[in-house]
């Protein structure tokens, strides 16, 4: 989902309950949705960390050694943010929670400086 066009103002909305994320930030959670249903067998529900995880495996894949820069420069700096961002679809009806999630599933899934700059899958036969 590289693109998404909000109809009826939604975008405006989103701004409005959520000023301190990008527009980019809700666009790409989205698509970590999507990207994680791609690897499972079959759609389900998926958990908080189970989001939060595709959200940073997606940011790998996209952006590689500056997936940390652009998260941050949309304002998504730790994985509570990305529970933040789902919250905020949910309220506006974009997403659809089940009765047991909530923005606790998301706090400290993983630590940004250990997943995009300690841990990051560095390709040793390009260093060597």
């Amino acid at each position: 989902m590289s693109e998404l066009a909000f109809r009826d103002g939604i975008m405006d909305q989103i701004r409005l309950r959520e000023p301190r994320f990008h527009e980019r930030a809700f666009l790409f959670v989205l698509s970590a949705l999507e990207f994680s249903q791609t690897r499972l067998p079959e759609r389900r529900h998926i958990s908080g960390a189970e989001l939060a995880r595709a959200c940073r495996d997606l940011a790998l894949e996209r952006y590689g050694v500056v997936a940390r820069l652009v998260l941050e420069h949309w304002g998504i700096r730790c994985t509570d943010d990305i529970g933040d961002i789902v919250f905020a679809l949910v309220d506006l009806g974009l997403l659809i929670s089940q009765p047991h999630d909530t923005k606790d599933d998301f706090a400290r899934v993983f630590d940004f400086d250990q997943a995009f700059e300690r841990d990051y899958p560095w390709n040793c036969a390009l260093l060597g």
